[in-house]
């Protein structure tokens, strides 16, 4: 199972090298790694995503609190959340399906902010869901380039949990 952790540290030189050597010292593989500022002064929020079981991700945790500058670790994979990622995509484009590929586009609501003679640049920002699926839908044209953030993600204040409530919609169908 993948798990979504959130890391709160002490924004300084080299936490992120001793957080990266902890996991490849342990044998463990980060799947998505997004490091920014968080919303204190001198803190930034690391959000990864790790495949492993229960037992590898409370390892991993109790080994993440022992780093000095590591201030909170949250396994949020349960928890309801907004998940966010961006990808750049740039796809094959001629002029007989260009027209094609930007309605495809409109439909997962990315922005065209490059064209070529050949090829249109999108942006895509959304769960990372939607990601897999505007790349799959505009395989069939040849993708050229893809750069993705990795996955970032907050705990739901509302509490409101959206997977439970597309299951209940699909259920309904």
């Amino acid at each position: 199972m993948k798990h979504t952790l959130s890391v709160l540290v002490e924004d300084e030189a080299g936490v992120l090298t001793r957080i990266a050597g902890l996991f490849a010292r342990r044998g463990f593989n980060i799947e998505s790694l997004a490091v920014g500022p968080a919303e204190q002064d001198g803190v930034s929020r690391i959000t990864m995503v790790v495949p492993g079981d229960d037992g590898i991700i409370e390892q991993v945790t109790k080994q993440l609190y022992r780093l000095i500058n590591v201030i909170k670790v949250q396994d949020i994979t349960e928890d309801p959340c907004v998940e966010r990622e961006l990808m750049l995509l740039k796809v094959n484009a001629t002029s007989s399906n260009r027209s094609e590929i930007i309605e495809l586009s409109q439909i997962f609501r990315a922005r065209v902010v490059d064209v070529g003679e050949d090829a249109l640049t999108l942006e895509v920002v959304g769960d990372p869901g939607k990601i897999v699926a505007i790349q799959q839908t505009l395989s069939r044209f040849g993708i050229r380039e893809v750069a993705r953030t990795g996955k970032i993600a907050l705990i739901r204040e509302s509490g409101v949990n959206t997977e439970y409530l597309k299951s209940l919609t699909e259920a309904k169908v």
